[in-house]
């Protein structure tokens, strides 16, 4: 096929998917957002064909049994691999949204995800891993607007200036050490050891996001209206009124009822707290 073939089918089958997903969810998207959208998939096409080309997996599952921790408590480590290329070396990569500027000057969030890959990659596959690296999927302002404006030339610098594969190195030493991290948080899991970060930390952005930790983490928490910080956390915000608390409130039912009972619950644990 040409590259103008292949990018016909492309757009045919960013289309195809697409509808899909709006019959699945129930949402739809403005021309000009799909437009977009398309945009950038033929965008990391013409930039990464040349590692399309040469990958051998896609979306790999890796599951490595029966690991033990420093108390001796059994676990497994399972996780998806988003590409593998294969030929003289062998490389995996980690799809990210984050931009790749971002992830450059903050490479060590990153780090510990892709050293673990690593651990379980290569004890399973028993295959030495030459590479590591994270691709970002956010297009640069450059890109897009010559994509927009369908300039030429203005596209071709763009491109060349454009590096969305930021390798991130895999010492043997570093990924010993995240995976006697992640040992450690097993046994503290095991044993029963949990204590929440401090109030303080629930208002700091989330590392590779402009969100709050608070909105990142606790929000996925079903514990956190029994939790000591989050509580804190709420009255600081001054959301203890019934409009400003809903934004911290995911469950399902009456808005009303559940906050009521929720405020009812959080006076009750201080009072106890006082008496205690």
């Amino acid at each position: 096929m040409t590259p103008q073939e292949i990018e016909k089918r492309i757009a045919e089958m960013f289309e195809e998917n697409y509808q899909s997903l709006r019959l699945d969810g129930g949402h739809a998207l403005s021309e000009d957002i799909r437009e977009l959208g398309l945009n950038q998939v033929i965008a990391y096409y013409r930039k990464l064909k040349h590692i399309a080309e040469k990958v051998t997996e896609t979306e790999v599952k890796l599951t490595l049994p029966n690991e033990t921790t420093p108390n001796g408590n059994k676990y497994n480590i399972e996780g998806i691999i988003d590409i593998v290329q294969e030929e003289d070396e062998v490389w995996i990569y980690d799809i990210k949204t984050h931009d790749a500027d971002y992830i450059r000057e903050h490479t060590e969030v990153y780090e510990s995800q892709l050293n673990v890959y690593a651990h379980v990659w290569q004890n399973l596959r028993n295959n030495p891993l030459a590479h590591t690296a994270i691709i970002s999927t956010a297009l640069p302002e450059e890109v897009k607007t010559a994509m927009t404006f369908g300039d030429e030339e203005q596209l071709e610098e763009a491109f060349k200036n454009w590096n969305p594969v930021v390798e991130i190195d895999h010492k043997q030493e570093n990924v010993e050490e995240t995976i006697a991290e992640f040992a450690k948080v097993v046994d503290d899991i095991e044993e029963r050891h949990f204590s929440p970060p401090v109030a303080k930390r629930l208002k700091e952005t989330e590392a590779g996001t402009n969100v709050q930790f608070a909105t990142y983490v606790c929000r996925n928490c079903d514990a956190r209206f029994s939790c000591s910080s989050y509580r804190e956390y709420v009255k600081q915000s001054g959301a203890r009124s019934q409009s400003a608390f809903w934004k911290y409130l995911e469950d399902t039912g009456n808005a009303v009822t559940n906050e009521d009972r929720i405020l009812a619950n959080l006076k009750k644990s201080e009072k106890q707290g006082e008496q205690g």
